[in-house]
């Protein structure tokens, strides 16, 4: 007899529904065809110890088991409760064997029969409502993940004896009920840190605060505890909200990594990525046998820190250079080609020279000449050309560390920086996939940001004085426009470019010297 039964793959960030077509005839032996992986080929063992384990028979005929289309790699272990209940259903041990087509079921079986978690049931339950189908059963563990896509019954189970009865009574479980606004907008809000932690600082948290509200990146630079990390920290505190779109995007993307939290059904904050200086390009990007998203795509639509910068491999930093630009990652194998998201913000924090104090107002730099230059280039320029704000980070005096007052909360600077971003919205409005300051192209920069004669020269012998790079140019008017938005003008003011000079540290010529 022949029974097909649907499941569903995860490629990038998007599911394929794949047919899973179970004959059991006349003959012996298992066979499974379709560009099966190991883990789907040793699915053999698992079904059979779990349909044996729950009283079952386990055919001993010949059983054939097609994943269509057969074209198409497919990998992972989630394909077993499936293919046991082809099995069963072509051996004629299921009730109502038609409500199979109804339905899109996934899960890994363990060999009691109980089902343990799979990743991306997030992208598998938008495809399933895309292509119609009835309902979705996938293990408990993402049913709420997989509940969020509206008219769609998804059902989380636990054992595969569920399965069966559920089969043979569609009323023995409940669909999984999630309300999407209010698991999304009930933790928006909720931050283990806040800027009223940080003594001092004022300068650092102006710069951040101009980041947040132009999406642009920023490097800190500054000498070993003078707090570049617990700032970089505290970034998320201060930028908008994730809207439901941006929300489910994010969540799609950790979802196929299953990098999702415990317990949790949608990502509701920006998330915030910080990897180890030893990491690889393929851990960074994204990539591997079956391409995976790394962490620029994990960091979508939040924040990408990268502390010690000139501590990771130059191959690592080089390879971001073009997703930067493109704000996604092609991962391109013989077979397939896929695109991850890679929307972030990147926040990068380093010391000065090798023993971190060169520029010290008190501690003196033992780097021998040409040390500290040597330093700064393990960073390449046009790396460096992607960073906005180059902002020098001093340590605390004893007296701001101790005063008992405590600095602005996060709350208030992010009412600022969600105007700031509003005034852009309007801006770009039409504007394909521009909606900050920071994503500006060259030919909006000449339209948008004008500058008055008194401005022109300002920052004509600025760049003479300061010995400013030309690549300078751009990123200074960039910054000067979100610097206006913040004061609400409609001009950008010859302090508004005074500010921005102020945060390009690294290219001023000889800074190192």
């Amino acid at each position: 007899m022949l029974v097909k039964t649907f499941g569903s793959a995860v490629y990038g960030v998007e599911a394929i529904t794949i047919t899973i077509e179970v004959n059991v005839s006349a003959g012996q032996g298992y066979q499974i065809v379709g560009l099966p992986d190991n883990a789907i080929r040793e699915s053999l063992q698992r079904t059979e110890s779990a349909i044996k384990t729950n009283d079952f028979d386990m055919p001993r005929t010949k059983i054939v088991v097609n994943l269509a289309p057969a074209d198409i790699r497919k990998s992972g272990s989630s394909f077993d409760l499936p293919i046991a209940l082809g099995i069963l259903g072509a051996s004629e041990q299921l009730e109502n064997v038609e409500a199979l087509k109804e339905y899109v079921i996934m899960g890994e079986l363990s060999l009691d029969g109980s089902i343990q978690p799979i990743k991306g049931a997030l992208p598998i339950a938008i495809q399933a409502r895309k292509e119609g189908f009835k309902g979705l059963i996938v293990p408990k563990a993402n049913a709420r993940e997989a509940g969020m896509v509206n008219n769609l019954n998804v059902y989380g189970v636990e054992h595969l004896d569920e399965v069966v009865a559920f089969f043979a009574d569609e009323n023995s479980l409940q669909p999984v009920i999630v309300n999407t606004r209010e698991e999304f907008f009930g933790d928006q809000y909720l931050f283990e840190f806040d800027f009223t932690d940080v003594k001092g600082q004022e300068n650092i948290k102006r710069a951040l605060e101009i980041a947040a509200a132009g999406g642009h990146n920023a490097i800190l630079i500054g000498p070993p505890g003078a707090g570049k990390t617990m700032l970089a920290k505290r970034l998320p505190t201060i930028l908008p909200p994730l809207s439901l779109q941006e929300a489910l995007e994010t969540t799609k993307i950790h979802s196929v990594a299953g990098k999702l939290p415990e317990h949790s059904a949608l990502i509701s904050k920006r998330p915030f990525r910080s990897p180890h200086h030893t990491i690889s390009d393929v851990a960074l990007v994204g990539g591997g046998g079956v391409p995976q998203p790394g962490e620029i795509s994990l960091a979508h639509n939040g924040v990408l820190f990268l502390d010690e910068l000139p501590e990771f491999k130059r191959t690592v930093l080089e390879v971001m250079r073009q997703p930067m630009e493109e704000r996604r990652v092609t991962i391109s194998r013989a077979k397939i080609a896929l695109d991850f998201p890679a929307n972030f913000m990147l926040i990068a924090s380093m010391n000065p020279c090798p023993c971190g104090y060169y520029n010290h107002p008190e501690k003196e730099c033992t780097c021998g000449p040409g040390m500290v230059q040597k330093y700064l280039n393990k960073v390449s320029g046009p790396l460096l050309d992607r960073i906005d704000l180059h902002v020098e980070v001093t340590p605390v005096a004893f007296s701001e560390l101790s005063n008992q007052q405590q600095g602005e909360n996060s709350a208030s600077i992010r009412e600022r920086v969600i105007k700031a971003r509003e005034i852009q919205s309007q801006r770009y409005n039409g504007e394909n996939g521009v909606y900050a300051n920071a994503q500006m192209s060259s030919k909006q920069l000449r339209e948008i940001c004008r500058i008055s004669s008194v401005g022109e020269n300002l920052l004509k012998r600025a760049m003479e004085k300061l010995n400013l790079s030309a690549r300078a140019y751009d990123r200074i008017l960039k910054v000067s426009r979100t610097i206006a938005d913040l004061s609400g003008s409609e001009d950008i003011q010859p302090e508004h470019l005074a500010e921005a000079i102020h945060y390009r540290s690294l290219d001023r010529e000889g800074w190192a010297g």
